[in-house]
This record gives structure tokens, C-alpha cells and sequence, in this order.
């Protein structure tokens, strides 16, 4: 069977009517199965997770895409995190029997229909077409408030899809990628500068750990603070260094973690360092997981 995973992130998070009526989108496709919907209210953002045959997967993102920027009107948009449009960005993931050439194939047939329904689309990691497009957060600097400058500048216009301002849709970044895991840890504090400078500590382009981006987030609601994070390659930066080093920042400056949240689906490998690290299990496999040996055996 060939797999392709799809990770649409919309920026809506509160309205739950919207957010039922586009996952119904999804779940009318036949030969996809929608797997997770995660909404998060500070962010003001879901993040979808669907798998199945190639096409199928690309059919049904589509129908997302619309049907998500008939919903949503970015002219209203508040959100602590960063964003392009109503459809910030889609990623298609390689899982099984599918190449990672194959999914940037359907990344980009998915951004030109999307470009032909009069959307501004960016390619981005795999899909990129330039290398400075490569890096989703470069894409997506200036975020929706500074979309309409961005499209006047001739390195910035887009891959597909009008290059003027659509005030109500923005803009979507659409591409491929290796899976990736997003993993956010919260603070007992409402110190947003000090979320930001742990952030800044772990994430990558400021000398942190390799394939981490890390930014620090206003969690109002809760009265904490939030080190958000995408973990772009965890065989080479696993989850318990980054929370390890964040703790350890926090209590240094008096601060305890109030717990951390996986956002959205994980691999199952991501979890064997745990053990490993955790439980000292340092020969612990997958394969000692009775769910996946039936499954292997199935």
C-alpha cells in the first residue's frame, strides 16, 4: 500500500463549528482516514492529520484548503502563533511505499490547483524552489501583516497563485518533508521574555540543537508561558534533550515546568529514546510493542 501523510495547519482554533465543518471535508474522501485534530485556543490554530493513497490525500487537502478559506477571514485573525493566511501551511510526509520526490509531486499539483482558485502559494523544504524558500519560518517572516510588502518584493513573489494581497485568505506554504514533531513545554510563569530567551537557547539557528525551531508563547488563558517547538529531524535531536535543557534554564531562574504536550501524531520511533533515556531501557525496540508486532504480523 502506498501512504501519504497530510498535516494542514489552519488558522483557526476557537470556533469549533468551522473547525467540525472542515474536517468534515476530509473525512468525505474515500480511501482517507482522518487521524487527529488538534486545536489549541492561544495559538488560534488546528492541525489536522490525515493518510492514505497518494491522490486521494491530495484530493482531500484541497477540499480542506477551500473549504477552510470560505470559513476563515484572517482580516480578524489574533493568535499567538506565527501564520501566513487561513491555510498557513500544508506538508505532505512520505510514510510508506512512496518516495520523498513522490510527495513533493503532490505538493506541488496541490499548490497549483490551490494557486488556480486565486491563492497565493509558496513551496517550501523538499518542494522548495529557490534555496532561500527552503526554511518554512524565512517564508513565513513578516506573517500576515507584512504579506502585502512581501508580494511586491520580486525574491518573495509566489510559486503559484496571484501575486497580489487577498486581504481575507492570505497566503499558504505548501511542501514536503520528513515527519515531523511538534512539542511544546509550559512554564509556571508569565514571564513571556524568559520563555523566549530558553527558546532561544534550544533552538537551532541560535546555537542550540540541530533541527530545532523554538519560539517562547503567551499562554493567556492559562497564566503561563509556552517554549513552542518543531523538532524538524528527531533521529538527530530527540524529545528529552530539549525538555531536559529547557527544565534545567527554568529552574535555574526559580521557574518550574508545568508539564509539556505532543501536538498532533508522533512516529513511533520517536518514543524508543524515551525509554532508553528515561527507564534506562537502552536496548528497547518498537518491536517489544505488542500493537506493532500485530500489526507486522497483519
Amino acid at each position: 500500500m502506498r501512504l501519504l501523510e497530510c498535516v494542514p495547519n489552519i488558522s483557526e482554533g476557537r470556533d469549533r463549528e468551522k473547525i467540525r465543518a472542515i474536517s468534515e471535508e476530509v473525512k468525505g474522501h474515500q480511501g482517507v482516514q482522518l487521524l487527529d485534530v488538534s486545536s489549541d485556543l492561544d495559538h488560534n490554530r488546528s492541525v489536522f492529520t490525515f493518510i492514505g493513497e497518494p491522490e486521494a490525500v491530495k484530493d482531500a487537502a484541497l477540499s480542506l484548503a477551500v473549504r477552510a478559506i470560505e470559513l476563515i477571514d484572517m482580516r480578524g485573525h489574533k493568535g499567538a502563533h506565527p501564520r501566513l493566511g487561513a491555510v498557513d501551511v500544508v506538508p505532505f510526509v512520505p510514510v510508506q511505499g512512496i518516495q520523498m520526490e513522490d510527495a513533493v509531486r503532490i505538493a506541488k499539483e496541490f499548490g497549483r490547483e490551490l494557486g488556480r482558485l486565486g491563492v497565493s502559494v509558496y513551496f517550501y523544504e523538499a518542494a522548495a524552489t529557490s534555496p532561500h524558500r527552503r526554511d518554512l519560518p524565512s517564508v513565513r517572516k513578516g506573517e500576515y501583516e507584512g504579506l502585502a510588502e512581501k508580494l511586491k518584493d520580486p525574491l518573495w513573489g509566489p510559486d503559484e497563485g496571484p501575486a497580489a494581497f487577498n486581504a481575507k485568505s492570505g497566503a499558504t506554504v505548501a511542501g514536503a518533508r520528513f515527519p515531523l514533531v511538534a512539542y511544546n513545554v509550559n512554564l509556571k510563569t508569565e514571564d513571556l521574555a524568559l520563555a523566549k530567551e530558553i527558546a532561544r537557547k534550544v533552538r537551532f539557528k541560535d546555537g542550540g540543537f540541530p533541527n530545532v525551531r523554538a519560539m517562547g508563547v503567551d499562554l493567556k488563558d492559562k497564566g503561563m508561558v509556552q517554549v513552542s517547538m518543531n523538532l524538524t529531524n528527531y533521529r538527530v535531536t530527540s524529545l528529552h534533550r530539549v525538555y531536559e535543557l529547557i527544565k534545567e534554564e527554568a529552574l535555574l531562574r526559580g521557574v518550574d515546568v508545568d508539564g509539556s504536550e505532543i501536538v498532533g501524531l508522533i512516529p513511533l520511533r520517536a518514543i524508543e529514546d524515551l525509554f532508553r533515556h528515561y527507564l534506562r531501557c537502552r536496548d528497547f525496540s518498537i518491536q517489544q510493542i505488542i500493537e506493532q508486532r500485530i500489526l507486522e504480523f497483519e
